[in-house]
């Protein structure tokens, strides 16, 4: 072999090993990138878990000692945990809006704007009890940073609370608590759910009981599907 067909055939080794090696280097800044992603969302997928139940203990710590709970299921009574008025909107840190109204509509009918009682009352896979489907209020609302004032606690998602009748009752009428005898009488349903960066999204459904020494009790929780 001549020497500049030599020089040639190193030449284009030398090429095809440079491409080779920043193709490699390529994919491992990849993988880097996608395992860098993965973990920053199963980190925020699990802080959204613990502020949906932080939301939920929240609320019921006035859950336990509200008087009346008919008060909590037509709204005319709230927890004392709210950043005011039980409606319109929210700013969050990274800058999205909450809608609070729509929240509650998206509970209740599966629309953002109001319901009217024959929507309320629909039979759907997630509310198929009719006339027994809870009418959802605003009860908590408010950044998880607040939940303990004058703490070192600088949570960047926002919890909502709402607040329904049991609807294993069969009074029909979710708007009260069901009378002595009722299978969902002294029976409570919460719904925690908290917003946060990155679309993080969590919810959980939680049933309350009273007891005889006038506190209550958790009967079931859950974690809700992400919608």
């Amino acid at each position: 072999m001549k020497p500049r067909q030599a020089d040639g055939v190193v030449l284009v080794a030398a090429l095809l090993v440079m491409v080779l090696m920043s193709a490699l280097g390529a994919g491992l800044i990849l993988i880097t990138s996608s395992e860098t992603m993965i973990a920053a969302n199963f980190r925020s997928s699990q802080e959204a878990r613990h502020a949906a139940d932080a939301a939920a203990e929240r609320a019921m710590s006035d859950v336990a000692v509200a008087a009346d709970w008919n008060q909590l299921l037509d709204g005319a009574v709230r927890s004392s945990f709210v950043d005011g008025p039980p409606s319109g909107t929210r700013t969050l840190p990274d800058g999205s809006i909450l809608d609070l109204s729509q929240i509650e509509n998206l509970a209740n009918c599966h629309k953002t704007t109001m319901c009217s009682s024959a929507e309320m009352d629909a039979v759907t896979v997630d509310r198929p009890w009719g006339a027994n489907n809870p009418r959802w209020q605003l009860y908590a609302y408010g950044r998880l940073k607040d939940v303990l004032p004058n703490t070192a606690v600088d949570s960047p998602y926002y919890g909502i609370v709402l607040v329904g009748d049991d609807p294993s009752e069969n009074d029909n009428d979710p708007r009260h608590d069901g009378g002595a005898g009722n299978p969902g009488a002294g029976v409570l349903a919460l719904r925690a759910q908290v917003t946060g960066p990155r679309s993080a999204h969590k919810m959980v459904e939680l049933t309350l009981a009273r007891t005889s020494r006038g506190g209550i009790r958790v009967l079931s929780w859950r974690l809700a599907p992400s919608s």
